[in-house]
């Protein structure tokens, strides 16, 4: 069975984005980041909300273009219109059982991508595996929570920690 892993940058207020979806105050380039870049290598399928999506606009992404080409991708919505040559897989039924069929299936580990609304409703499902937070050394005091709204009480278990030299700190968590 091969695991969903949430890999995300996160701040040290727990946003994943700032306020108008700002991320400008992320780092860009340090080795926290090379180490992600190699860990996007590792990953066979990535797993996306509309929004998380959408936002690549923003950086040049064409609507249908594959953010991450070298895997397969899928946008779980039921309002996004793609092109009909689209590069990446547009599901708009519900996501478990795509989810849980793609932790059977797939050919490495499962990216989850973001955002905090869409990862939310894996977590109610128990369908993350990992947690692995890119923690930045800034406050950003509102806008997209790591996860949103949510009942759930899920226990973690810390796997590993790096604290980088320039403050930022990498935390991997198994959620139990």
């Amino acid at each position: 069975m091969q695991p969903v892993i949430y890999d995300v940058a996160i701040s040290a207020d727990g946003f994943i984005a700032g306020a108008s979806d700002d991320v400008s105050l992320f780092p860009h380039i340090s080795t926290m980041v090379d180490d992600y870049y190699a860990r996007l290598k590792t990953y066979a399928v990535c797993l996306m909300g509309r929004r998380t999506y959408e936002f690549g606009y923003d950086f040049g992404l064409k609507p249908g273009e594959n953010p991450y080409p070298a895997m397969r991708s899928l946008v779980f919505s039921s309002s996004i219109s793609l092109p009909d040559t689209s590069a990446v897989e547009v599901v708009s039924r519900d996501a478990a059982p795509i989810v849980a069929d793609l932790r059977q299936t797939a050919s490495g580990p499962v990216y989850l991508c973001g955002g905090g609304a869409f990862a939310s409703s894996l977590l109610r499902e128990g369908l993350i595996d990992r947690l692995r937070l890119k923690r930045a050394p800034i406050l950003l005091g509102r806008g997209i929570r790591l996860f949103g709204p949510h009942s759930e009480h899920v226990p973690l278990k810390l796997l590993e920690t790096i604290c980088h030299a320039d403050g930022a700190l990498f935390q991997e968590f198994a959620l139990r």
